[in-house]
C-alpha cells in the first residue's frame, strides 16, 4: 500500500506552536484550523499584569499551566495556583491578575446556553473517580484529571490533563472520535531537551500515512479526524491539556471513541 501525498499534507497542518509573547492568542479557530467546532487560546501575563476574559459567545475552560494568579467576576474570586482551572458559559466576564508569570491554555467552544461558573482546584492525591482517572494498561497506561468531566453540565467542551509514563504511550490503542467530536492536544511541562510524538493517521491499519508530530512544551496538535496516539521519549512523560468540542451538545459524551480494530486488543 502507498501513503497518500494529500492526506499527509492536510495532517502536516494540524500542529501549531503556541505563541510566548505576552497577551491572549486564539491558537485554533474554526474555518482558520482544520476544524469546524473546536478554539483554543493560549493568555500569557507577566507577574503584575491584568487581564480580562470575555467569553462571548463560546464557553471556556482556562487551565493554569503555569504560574499562580487571582481571579475576579462570575463569583469565581480567589487565587489559582499551577494545574487550577475555571469554567465559564457564554457572555462571562473574568479578570485574571498575574501574581507571578503565568500561561493559561484555554479551550473553548460554542455556548448553548447550558453550563455554571465554577473553579475546580487542581488535587493530585484526589481519590479515583469522576474527576482523576487511571485509562489504558501496560505501556499505555496514563492518568488523567478532567478539568471539565461529563458529569458537570456544559454546552460542547470536556476538558482534563493526561500524564503518560516515562518514555511511554499515551491514548494506546489508537482512537477517534470524527462522527462526534474534535481534539486538542496541547502540551506542557515538556521542555528541552524531553520531546514526544503525536501521531496522526486517518483510516484504520493505515500506518503509512502515518504523520509525527514531534512535541515539547507549547505544542498543539489538532485531532479533527482520524486515529491520534502518542508516545514519549525515554526520559519523558507526555504531559498534555485534551480539548474535546462536540459538534453538537447531544455528543458532548466521553464514551464515543473508535478503537482502531487492527490494535484494539494489544
Amino acid at each position: 500500500m502507498t501513503g497518500n501525498n494529500e492526506n499527509k499534507k492536510r495532517m502536516e497542518g494540524w500542529d501549531i506552536t503556541s505563541p510566548v509573547s505576552e497577551g491572549l492568542h486564539r491558537c485554533v479557530q474554526p474555518g482558520i484550523q482544520d476544524c469546524r467546532s473546536v478554539s483554543v487560546y493560549r493568555l500569557n501575563l507577566k507577574k503584575g499584569s491584568r487581564y480580562t476574559l470575555e467569553s462571548g459567545e463560546l464557553e471556556m475552560n482556562p487551565v493554569l499551566i503555569q504560574g499562580k494568579a487571582r481571579l475576579s467576576g462570575e463569583g469565581l474570586d480567589g487565587e489559582l495556583e499551577k494545574l487550577d482551572s475555571f469554567y465559564i458559559p457564554g457572555n462571562s466576564t473574568v479578570e485574571a491578575e498575574a501574581l507571578e508569570d503565568c500561561i493559561f491554555y484555554i479551550g473553548a467552544a460554542a455556548c448553548e446556553g447550558y453550563g455554571k461558573a465554577f473553579v475546580r482546584r487542581f488535587d493530585k492525591d484526589l481519590p479515583l473517580g469522576e474527576v482523576h482517572q487511571i485509562h489504558g494498561h501496560g505501556v499505555g497506561q496514563r492518568e488523567v484529571f478532567f478539568t471539565l468531566n461529563p458529569e458537570i453540565e456544559a454546552s460542547r467542551l470536556l476538558c482534563g490533563l493526561t500524564w503518560g509514563g516515562n518514555g511511554a504511550w499515551t491514548s494506546w490503542p489508537p482512537h477517534q472520535h470524527e462522527k462526534d467530536l474534535e481534539e486538542v492536544y496541547c502540551y506542557f511541562d515538556m521542555d528541552a531537551p524531553e520531546f514526544g510524538f503525536h501521531v496522526s493517521y486517518l483510516k484504520s491499519g493505515e500506518v503509512e500515512d502515518i504523520v509525527a508530530h514531534t512535541v515539547r512544551s507549547g505544542s498543539m496538535i489538532l485531532a479533527p479526524a482520524g486515529y491520534h496516539p502518542t508516545v514519549a521519549s525515554p526520559g519523558t512523560r507526555n504531559t498534555y491539556f485534551w480539548i474535546l468540542a462536540a459538534h453538537s451538545h447531544a455528543s458532548r459524551r466521553y464514551d464515543l471513541a473508535v478503537l482502531d480494530p487492527v490494535y484494539a486488543d494489544t
